[in-house]
């Protein structure tokens, strides 16, 4: 059976990237940070080997790693992703260092794979068809140390004759995303009666269901190709026409507040993606339609203990 260690595995595409690797065969374990695997993971605890971190640094848990011999380290854990931490410095080069005793430790402990999340953020604003190739000018420190990370650990994993692969993920969606990201935000205030506050929503978008995101990143694994791939569906849609959709299927009477909300001075305005590297050499295609995914998306935030729904 196929070993699997996954870092980041509470997290939204973690835990979605640990349910694929278990329903495609491989035995997985998974760093534990916390008293608890979190609640994403919930019910699968019997399923899964829990490696618990013992601190902030590799060296608390790299002798089980290095006893577990995994094939392939799926390496998604990352500190300080949301808005009010992406430009913290200390912290985004805690990330860097982390990366980098991972692929370390890899590099000696008969790994054969290793698979970092990457972000769109390392490409900074964009209006041109983003390839792997286009030149990484990121603007936010958060962007700068997944940058560097992919940088470092592709190096080290070179010296040490590893394989590396870097996805560079760009908007996911699906049930169990952050609650404080827009398009939960956005049903959570609409289904409470609310009327959100929006920018204009001019941009052009790229949205991928967390399964599929999920289901790239094994077939990454499980490809023999190198270097960095994009993740995403490969479709740009107007933003406004996805919060429309959205809107429609909680409640069509619901008011919008287009042009509420300033942009930010670095915001992304255009998302056009070319995932053909991932088409071609991974073999994978994304499956689930923007519709389809959306319904799905409301109506897991209706279930949610707490949601409160307007009369």
């Amino acid at each position: 059976m196929k070993r699997a260690f996954v870092t980041g595995a509470s997290g939204f595409i973690g835990a979605a990237v640990v349910r694929r690797l278990l329903a495609q065969g491989w035995d997985v374990a998974v760093l534990q940070r916390g008293s608890s695997l979190g609640q994403r993971l919930h019910g699968l605890e019997p399923s899964l080997r829990a490696i618990v971190s013992g601190g902030d640094t590799v060296a608390g848990f790299a002798a089980e790693l290095r006893e577990w011999q995994p094939q392939a380290v799926f390496h998604l854990g990352w500190a300080g992703v949301g808005n009010v931490h992406r430009n913290d410095a200390a912290l985004q080069l805690g990330n860097v260092q982390f990366a980098c005793e991972l692929a370390s430790v890899c590099a000696d402990s008969g790994v054969r794979h290793f698979i970092g999340a990457g972000s769109q953020a390392e490409y900074g604003p964009k209006r041109v068809l983003i390839t792997e190739s286009e030149c990484a000018t990121p603007t936010t420190l958060y962007g700068a140390a997944k940058l560097s990370a992919c940088v470092l650990t592709q190096r080290i994993c070179e010296l040490a004759g590893l394989r590396h692969a870097w996805l560079r993920i760009f908007s996911t969606y699906g049930p169990g995303d952050n609650p404080d990201w827009l398009l939960p935000g956005l049903i959570r205030q609409l289904l409470a009666g609310q009327r959100p506050s929006l920018t204009a929503c001019e941009q052009t978008w790229d949205y991928l269901h967390v399964d599929d995101a999920a289901a790239a990143f094994e077939a990454v694994a499980a490809c023999s190709a190198t270097g960095i791939f994009n993740l995403a569906s490969g479709v740009e849609l107007p933003l406004r026409q996805v919060i429309e959709m959205v809107r429609d299927l909680v409640n069509p009477q619901g008011e919008l507040g287009f042009g509420e909300v300033a942009y930010r001075p670095d915001q992304v305005m255009r998302m056009q993606v070319c995932v053909q590297r991932l088409l071609q050499l991974a073999g994978w295609r994304g499956q689930r339609m923007l519709a389809e995914g959306l319904a799905e998306l409301v109506a897991a935030v209706r279930l949610e203990p707490g949601c409160i729904a307007a009369n």
